[in-house]
């Protein structure tokens, strides 16, 4: 599937592909990963800039993974947090 990184920002938020559900990870300059969530087909963009707003996660770049189905993309959610412990992530949600 596809993939694509682009700056954290209302710029890089508009290039983003809204033709399947991703997995995203809201990563800092040197790659570390601070969030990572899904977004379902048609709300990608919009999920991007959901997390603008709130002005609560920092980070410098965001990196999707286009995936076959929304359920896929919860699964490759789960192993990454699992794998990288993302500090902005609920801890047990």
């Amino acid at each position: 599937m596809a993939r694509k990184t682009v700056p954290f920002n209302q710029s890089g938020a508009s290039k983003l592909p809204n033709d399947k559900p991703v997995v995203y990870k809201i990563q800092t300059d040197s790659g570390k990963t601070n969030y990572v969530g899904v977004a379902k087909k048609g709300r990608v963009q919009e999920r991007i800039e959901e997390h603008l707003e709130e002005g609560k996660i920092s980070g410098s770049k965001v990196q999707i993974k286009q995936m076959p189905s929304i359920k896929e993309a919860e699964k490759a959610e789960a192993r990454i947090i699992a794998r990288s412990d993302p500090k902005y992530n609920e801890k047990g949600k």
